[in-house]
């Protein structure tokens, strides 16, 4: 996939930002727009949000984007909702696309909910990001599934910015929950190294 203009991957999450508020769905962006967000500035095409859609949103859900330029499948949102899995958005115009994560019924879930942060986003918008502490125990779960060094540079950098005001024991309240207490360990010692790089 070629790269996406960063104007319009922030164009479009603003669209879907908006659309959400006004149909009154809860949701927060997470991933590594939100890493950069918090941390240390890269492109990325991805645009991840989770969402807590109900099968009764979903017609105004679909009617809140049907433009042209959208490509939005009726039947992979109901899927979605349904299993609670993921569905994409994608703007044919730019290539710009969002993968739209249906909320887990989980304590996790409930508990990245209930600590989101409304976030200036792109100089005037106001966007709603998962806090910096449930992006990284994010982060360190979609380690132990690709062990992309990636997602490990991403944590470094939203630890190295954000710095004293990381809640370090709400992120180790989970590290055995979500059975990452080894990556945190190994970013640790990452943390350590002299001159880390980033990307």
């Amino acid at each position: 996939m070629s790269d996406i203009p960063a104007d319009a991957q922030t164009s479009l999450l603003r669209y879907a930002a908006d659309a959400l508020k006004t149909l009154g769905i809860p949701y927060f962006v997470t991933g590594s727009q939100a890493t950069i967000v918090y941390g240390e500035p890269r492109f990325t095409n991805d645009v991840d949000i989770v969402i807590d859609l109900r099968v009764n949103q979903i017609p105004e859900f679909l009617q809140s984007f049907e433009r042209e330029d959208f490509y939005l499948s009726e039947s992979a949102v109901r899927s979605a909702v349904e299993r609670r899995g993921m569905f994409n958005l994608i703007d044919s115009t730019t290539g710009g696309k969002i993968d739209f994560v249906v909320a887990k019924n989980s304590d996790f879930e409930r508990s990245r909910f209930t600590r989101v942060r409304t976030l200036e986003f792109s100089t005037t918008e106001l966007v709603i990001f998962a806090s910096p502490e449930d992006v990284i125990l994010k982060k360190m779960q979609w380690f132990t599934k690709d062990h992309s060094d990636r997602h490990v540079r991403d944590i470094l950098g939203v630890l190295r910015i954000q710095k004293d005001s990381i809640d370090l024991p709400y992120i180790e309240s989970w590290l055995e929950k979500l059975g990452v207490t080894n990556v945190w360990r190994m970013i640790q010692e990452r943390q350590k190294l002299p001159n880390p790089q980033y990307e």
